[in-house]
Parts: C-alpha cells; structure tokens; sequence
C-alpha cells in the first residue's frame, strides 16, 4: 500500500509538470522588417498561444534556434539553408513569406527596362549575400555583365542616406530603404522590381514557375515532430495573417507599427506593396525556391551554408 501511494503521489506531481509543458506557448521569432510583417495579425490577435520575439539581427535567430529556446522562425531564405547545415537538418523550411524586396530606383528617368543599364554605374548593397548574386545572375542573363559597372557600399543604411541626399543616380535597394528615399527625394521612382527582373532571367533559362525568395519561415525539426497539430494551427493563422496584410494595407502598417517590425507605420503602408508578402508552402515552396538555392550555391556555396539542402530539408504536412 505505500509503495502504491509513493506511486501515485509521483504521478500526481508529474501531472501539473505535463500540463504545462502541453500548454507552453510555442515561441515565435522573427526579425525586424519586411521577413516578419506576414505575421503581424497573428501577434496583434495572439491570445497567449504565442510567445513572439522580434530581434533585429540573424544571429540572435541562429542562436534561440539552436538552443532549442525558438520553436519555429521567420528568417532569410539563404540562412534558412544554412542552418540546416549546420544543425545537421535540425531545421525545415515550412513556408516562403516574402519574395524579392529589392528594387532599382532611378532619378534619371532613362532607366525603363534592363537594358537601359547599359553603361551605367548601379550602386548598390549587399555584397557577398542574396543581393550581389541576384544581380549577377539578371546581368548575366541580359547579356549586361561587362556592360554595367556595380558599386557596392557596406550598408543599405549607408546607400539610402546617399540616394535620398541625391548623391547618386541609380541604385538598388531593398524595402523599406526604397520607401525612405522615396519619401525623402521625390527625384527617384521605382524603375524595375528585381523580383520581376530575376523571374523573367529564370524563365529564360527554362526554370519558369521558379522565383528568389528572400524570406521564410522555420521550423525547429525536433519541435515540429513533437508537435504536428501546432504548427499545423500556426501555419493555417500564418496564411490568414499574409492574407489580411496584403488586403488591408493600411490596417497592417498600424499593427506593424505597433508591433515594432517597423518603426512608422507610414513608411510600412507604403512597403507592404513593394514587398511581396506571400504564403506559399508544401511541393509549390519546394519548386519554387530549390533553383534559387541552386543560383546562390553556384555563386557561392557558402552563402546556403556549402551545399545544397537535402530533400528532407523541405516540410510537407501529412
């Protein structure tokens, strides 16, 4: 009899553990900017199902991921390949949330199409990441590689402070930088979405229906295999999340705003358009990012983390 009622004090002390294990929020993380504004109905609705943590910086994603404290992140896509790397496929990608951010802008008004670059100095930022090798691969494929002079400078920051200064005459640089210039030197126009530009250069190479994807969402292998029916429910009110920012612009760019992914929600109604917020998920995802990794990877392997990601890299709901 006392051993019976040893064993059922134990279970009674395990059964409060077990509840709140089961009841622990699933911790969210994401980076400030265009890669977290798909979920901002999500965090502005959160009824405590979520811990959401907004950092501004990849390693601070790399580091909650491989400390097992982030269950599933909103992440570059080229850091997304790199950390399954390095993790040894501690990690999947379970979702593409923003395509292309970059843009060319243009004060001259000669520039209209690629081949309007003919010529020109395009400055730019980015080097050595998704930027310089998107780039490459639009001027190689239009015949510009020899013909088009790219300055790089060391920060997006640096290059949007010189643009809006009227300091230089074509760059390219991702959102939100493009809205802040626009905003501050009413020279500039958006001349050529990269996005447009990069999908055009892989149709012409016979990869169409393929696209660079700059963002993503991860997830924590152990964590999701652990936990299906969750990150089943987070990704059904994820799609809804996208779904709202791209309908009701200027209601997201509050929330964003208020949520700290950008710091005025003006800037961010103006973004959101230019920023290609998107869901795409399961064999689409996988086809539609695998060439763009197969891009980054020739360009550098390092920048997927040296090699290409395996097939069970890729989630695909059961």
């Amino acid at each position: 009899m006392k051993k019976l009622l040893a064993i059922l004090l134990t279970l009674c002390l395990m059964l409060p553990v077990a509840a709140l294990a089961a009841d622990a929020p699933v911790n969210v993380y994401a980076l400030m900017g265009p890669t977290g504004i798909g979920m901002v109905k999500l965090m502005n609705d959160n009824d405590g199902t979520y811990d959401f943590k907004l950092v501004s910086a990849p390693d601070e994603v790399v580091a909650a991921i491989a400390s097992g404290n982030a269950d599933i992140a909103a992440v570059p896509t080229n850091l997304a390949a790199t950390l399954y790397q390095k993790l040894s496929g501690g990690v999947q990608l379970v979702a593409l949330n923003t395509l292309g951010v970059l843009h060319i802008l243009d004060k001259t008004g000669e520039i209209n199409e690629i081949g309007d670059l003919a010529g020109k100095t395009l400055y730019a930022s980015g080097q050595g990441a998704i930027p310089e090798y998107a780039l490459n691969y639009i001027l190689a494929a239009n015949g510009l590689t020899d013909s088009v002079t790219v300055e790089y400078k060391a920060e997006h920051a640096e290059l949007a402070t010189l643009a809006a200064s009227g300091e230089v005459d074509v760059c390219m640089l991702p959102e939100p930088n493009v809205t802040a210039v626009l905003m501050q030197n009413s020279d500039f126009r958006i001349a050529l979405d990269v996005t447009a530009l990069y999908d055009e250069a892989a149709a012409a190479a016979g990869a169409e229906g393929t696209t660079m994807s700059m963002g993503c969402v991860i997830v924590r292998r152990e964590w999701a295999e652990a936990n299906p029916d969750k990150l089943a429910a987070f990704l059904t009110a994820y799609e809804e999340s996208v779904g709202f920012v791209n309908s009701d612009v200027e209601a997201a760019a509050q929330m964003v705003e208020e949520q700290g992914i950008m710091p005025k929600a003006a800037v961010a109604a103006k973004a959101i358009p230019n920023c290609h917020i998107v869901f795409i998920a399961g064999e689409e995802m996988k086809t539609m990012i695998e060439p763009f990794f197969e891009v980054l990877c020739n360009a550098n392997p390092g920048a997927v983390g040296g090699a290409l990601p395996a097939e069970d890299f890729y989630y695909m709901a059961q």
